[in-house]
Order: structure tokens, then C-alpha cells, then sequence
């Protein structure tokens, strides 16, 4: 259904019209630290050569090259290095976009609508220009038969509006003052390229776009090769300076973790991203790294530790009591687990914006009282206290911690019969723990006996990366083990991760079936948010209903990511951007060179 706007929507706009001017860059709070003619990002090194190449070890498979669906699995390839948005982030900036497909943006003051003017050398890959049809064609029809992602944002787009030859504007509801930056993210794609093409049907169709590499070569599940496109319309536009400099990126797929490692060992991939920091220490020692083949690099970031940790599905009745998740928090005994997996040396993930000032500290502050008053009947007893995570022992047998899960369980309704927990219809307490690799086969059985020490049986499946997809997807599961990473700008995917749509309807990632009235009007307060100490007491207001809605078991962090690579490849280490390790650091502002 198209949403061109009617004549009476763009008088309503006009006093607003009046006040806004085209800038250069938008901010979510504030303004853009960097000028109208800044000549490249802070983290980037202008002076980067190109050429080379960079092969990544990914786990699982891919069956589809349409990223922008919910059918299918395609690779973060297509996305991420084929199509472009009208604006690109700074990473060194908790939420700020500059200029790329679009050279400018103007917005009302009360976000109320969004306007974007085209770059006149704006070209897709084929080398026709991109036009504002392309970018009505590609909102509309991703927001109406996209993925999840793109139509949740899409409900608040009032009506579209071609505004000039190269520009357009969206009204908006502005019930979310970060949707304008949302839509300036969104991927353009070249409307004629789907003509005749069923945007909805999964296929492994190349397809054509504005970015600077194009698909390559590929075998389905096997490798997928992104080519860099000589003729890239935005090579030399200075958010781009330093950027792109390899000339493939290509992805390598593996079964599981393991194959993976193997083939990063003996050289068949360019890098490896290390998140056990025993093995750090103690299994680098491989000819390659002795010979000074492969480097290992410690990169820093000030970023949200999210949430890494095991999930307790909701959904599912054995896990819908808080007292049971309460009781499991006591089980699983994160100090020894942490000393015998990792030497004890990584801090645990106290909440899930911790390690930042979006996490939530001591008792509640006047505003996040405010905030939350008007749910505390269906909150937990300690959402606004100084709450903190059971602390185990040094040693396996965490006695004072198990005697209070068994307290809780027995307020819940279970009872220890011949060594097996019964509720009060004689079920026995058994789950299932879903795993899609080995990588956490190490934790979970340290946990598993434990659990078994209360007569609890968990029972751990480990399926391949298309039955752990599907089955994510429907939510068929008691338990996983996951990471949700969040950024110093949490906004519209809050939704996507606790909002209670998610909680029937699939396809979100909302795995715990977090269903709390009070989260979603946390999420509603921080995308509404006009000032930054708003924004910071609704985020640590729903850090609180996370955590202590104990939805999660979580594991560790650190405020580093180790990454061991090839010493022909580089990156800034002197100048790293705020997100360290993240989205648009990886390949994006690494090159090759051969000293």
C-alpha cells in the first residue's frame, strides 16, 4: 500500500517546514561532533593502502541471498558490504549519522517528519543512479514484506512524499524520536532489479545495490566471496575515506566452533575472534603464531557489556514461575565455573547495560521511581532495590546458595521424591538445553551436575545450524545459551529484543518471552526521550525490569575483544573508536600490507 502523503499533510507541515535546515549529519541527542567538512571518521587511517584480501571462519550455513526477509538464512555479507543506507554511523558516537546515498537531512524539531536529499552521484553498482522512487520502493516494500526488523519501525511512517527531484520525506507519528535515524539506516535497493521477482520468496538471486562491494563467487552453505566494486560511486566521499580498503571479503562456513578453529590454525582463514581467555593464554602457541604469522590483538571498548548468559524460555511452563528462574540463579555457581573455565579472570555481567552509565546502580533515583510506580504490582519485590546476583563459592558445592534454590522450589510447588524434584502432580523437573555448537557443552555440564544435586535433569541437545535457526525462530526450546549486545544508544530494537509482541509472533528476538507491561513502556519512554538524563533513567529503569525479572543466567565479560589475524592485516590501534570491536570496525576499517 503506497503512503503518499496528501495535500492536507503537507500543509500541516509547513511552521515546522519553515524551521528545519539541511545539516550534514543527525544526532540522537545533541549535535554531530564532526563538521560539514570533516575529511574522514576519528577511527579510520585515511592513509590505509588497498588491495588484499580477508577470509572469515563463519559458523553454520546459508541458503538464501535476501537478507531483507524473514525466510532464509543469508549471509551478514549481503547486508553489510552490498547495500547501502542514506546515512552511515559513526562508530565513535553513542547514535550519530552523517551523509552517504543521501548528502543532507533536515527534520522537524519534534521528529515529526524526516527529509533526505539525494548525493547526485549516487550510483548502484550497475551504474544507473539511485532515485527516490528506488528509496520509496525499497522503505515501503520492506516495511509492509520485510523482515521483522523493517516493519516494526515501518507503523510509525505516516504517509511518503517525493519533495523535490532528489528528495523525500517521511511524516511521522513521532511517537519515537529515534525514528528518523532508523529510516536514515534503512538499505536501498534498486526497484527495477525485483521487477517480476517475488520480494517475499527466499532464492539465491545476486542482487544489485549501491554499495561498495557486489556478490561474487559462492557455493551454497560452503563460501560466499563480496568483490570490491573498482567503480564504487562513493570511494572518495569523506565518510568513506579509510574505509573499504580490501579488495574480498569472503566467508568461509563451518559445521561448529571447533572446524572453525582448525581452519583459522592452519591457515585457511584471516582471523579469529577469541571469547575464552584461558585459551588465550594457554593454546596460542601454534607455528603460526611462533613464527609471528598471526597476531594477537586486545581491542578496547566502552560500550554496554549486554547480555551473554544461559535463557530461560517463558514460554514455557516449567520456567514461567520467577521463583524457579531465582532458583536456578542460585544453582549455577558463576564463581567456580569462571575459575575452573577462564582462571578466574573476567568480570560477570552484573545487568545488562552494565560496564556503562546506562546500567542500573544501588536504589532507584527519584526518576526511575517515576518511571516505574505505575507497574510495581507486576514487578519483582526488589526491581527498585540495590539487587544484586547470588555469589557462589570457590568450590563445587555452593551449599548456602543450594539451600536457598531449594527454598524457592519448594515455594514453588516442587518437592524432592527418591532424588527426583516432583511438582504436585508427580511430574519430574526436566529440560531441555538447545545448543548449536560445543561452544558452551563446558559450562553447561558443570551446571547440569549441579542441577542434578537438586534432582533436576536438564537434557542437552545439540542440533545443526538450520534446526537451531528454525527452532529459535519458533521459540521451541526450554533453554539456550545466547548474546544480545547492546550499544550506548539502546532505541527501536529494544522491541525486537523484550518487546511483548515477541512473545507470541515469531521470528524476534525476544528468546526469553520476556511478556512484562512494564518493559515495553521503559522501551516507549526511552525512544521518546527529549533530553539525555531522561534517556539515561528510562534505560537504567529497564535494565532493572531485566534483571531482576531473572530472565537470564549470565555469564562473563570483558571490556576487550581478543582477536588473533594475520600480520599482514591492520587496523587504527591508536585511534579506536568508542565501540571498539564492533559493527563497522571489522572488515570495514582494516587493510592488508605486506611488511
Amino acid at each position: 500500500m503506497s503512503r503518499i502523503s496528501s495535500i492536507a499533510a503537507v500543509v500541516l507541515l509547513t511552521a515546522s517546514a519553515a524551521a528545519a535546515q539541511p545539516q550534514h549529519g543527525i544526532a540522537m541527542y545533541g549535535e554531530p561532533a564532526l563538521p560539514p567538512d570533516f575529511a574522514h571518521l576519528p577511527y579510520v587511517n585515511p592513509e590505509a593502502p588497498t588491495g588484499g584480501i580477508i577470509v572469515e571462519g563463519a559458523r553454520g550455513s546459508f541458503d538464501s541471498l535476501n537478507p531483507f526477509i524473514q525466510k532464509g538464512s543469508a549471509p551478514y555479507g549481503t547486508r553489510a558490504h552490498v547495500a547501502e543506507s542514506l546515512l552511515g554511523r559513526s562508530y565513535d558516537e553513542p547514535f550519530t549519522l552523517y551523509g552517504l546515498l543521501a548528502e543532507s537531512v533536515e527534520m522537524a524539531d519534534d521528529r515529526t517528519w524526516v527529509e533526505f536529499h539525494l548525493n547526485p552521484a549516487a550510483r548502484f553498482s550497475d551504474g544507473s543512479p539511485v532515485t527516490v522512487e528506488d528509496v520509496i520502493w525499497s522503505f515501503e516494500t520492506m516495511g509492509e514484506q520485510g523482515h521483522a526488523r523493517y516493519r516494526s519501525a515501518w507503523d510509525g511512517v505516516v504517509s511518503t512524499e517525493q519533495t523535490g527531484e532528489r528528495s523525500v520525506r517521511f511524516n511521522l507519528t513521532g511517537d519515537s524520536r529515534e525514528l528518523p535515524l532508523i529510516l536514515g539506516l534503512r538499505p536501498v535497493l534498486k526497484k527495477a532489479d525485483w521487477d517480476d521477482v517475488d520480494f517475499t520468496e527466499s532464492s539465491l538471486r545476486p542482487f544489485i545495490a549501491s554499495g561498495p562491494y557486489t556478490i561474487g563467487d559462492f557455493d551454497t552453505g560452503r563460501f560466499i566471496q563480496f568483490d570490491r566494486n573498482p567503480d564504487y560511486w562513493g570511494a572518495d566521499l569523506n565518510f568513506n575515506v579509510g574505509r573499504h580498503n580490501l579488495d574480498a571479503i569472503r566467508y568461509e562456513f563451518f559445521g561448529d566452533g571447533e572446524a572453525a578453529w582448525q581452519a583459522f590454525t592452519s591457515g585457511e582463514t584471516s582471523y579469529h575472534v577469541e571469547y575464552d581467555e584461558a585459551k588465550w593464554v594457554e593454546q596460542y602457541n601454534f607455528p603460526a603464531v611462533e613464527r609471528g604469522d598471526i597476531v594477537q590483538s586486545e581491542v578496547a571498548h566502552q560500550r554496554p557489556t549486554g547480555m551473554s548468559g544461559l535463557v530461560f524460555n517463558t514460554r514455557s511452563p516449567i520456567f514461567a514461575d520467577i521463583r524457579v528462574r531465582d532458583a536456578l540463579l542460585h544453582v549455577f555457581n558463576f564463581e567456580f565455573i569462571n575459575e575452573r573455565l577462564n582462571a578466574g579472570v573476567p568480570g560477570r555481567i552484573e545487568s545488562y547495560f552494565d560496564n556503562s552509565l546506562l546500567g542500573f546502580e544501588g536504589e532507584a533515583s527519584a526518576r526511575e521511581r517515576e518511571l516505574l510506580e505505575p507497574y510495581l504490582t507486576d514487578l519483582p519485590a526488589d526491581v527498585l532495590s540495590d539487587y544484586t546476583l547470588p555469589v557462589g563459592t570457590a568450590d563445587l558445592r555452593n551449599r548456602r546458595n543450594l539451600r536457598a534454590a531449594q527454598d524457592l522450589l519448594t515455594q514453588a510447588g516442587w518437592t524432592l521424591n527418591d532424588g527426583v524434584l516432583q511438582n504436585g502432580a508427580g511430574e519430574p523437573f526436566v529440560f531441555e538445553m538447545l545448543l548449536s555448537s560445543s561452544a558452551n557443552e563446558a559450562v553447561t555440564n558443570i551446571f547440569a551436575e549441579a542441577l542434578q544435586r537438586l534432582g533436576i535433569t536438564m537434557e542437552m541437545s545439540l542440533v545443526d545450524s538450520a534446526q537451531y535457526a528454525e527452532r529459535l525462530n519458533t521459540y521451541d526450546y526450554d533453554m539456550i545459551a545466547h548474546t544480545w549486545g547492546l550499544s550506548l544508544s539502546p532505541g527501536t530494537e529494544q522491541i525486537n529484543y523484550w518487546g511483548s509482541r515477541g512473545v507470541q509472533g515469531q521470528g524476534t528476538r525476544n528468546y526469553a518471552g520476556i511478556d512484562a507491561p512494564a518493559a515495553g513502556a521503559m522501551i516507549d519512554a526511552i525512544l521518546s526521550s527529549e533530553g539525555r538524563e531522561d534517556f539515561v533513567s528510562a534505560v537504567n529503569a529497564l535494565d532493572r525490569v531485566l534483571t531482576t525479572g531473572r530472565y537470564v543466567i549470565p555469564f562473563w565479560y570483558s571490556p576487550l575483544v581478543r582477536v588473533a589475524h594475520k600480520a599482514e592485516l591492520h587496523y587504527p590501534a591508536d585511534n579506536l573508536p568508542i565501540y571498539g570491536y564492533w559493527i563497522g570496525f571489522m572488515p570495514d576499517v582494516w587493510w592488508s600490507e605486506v611488511k
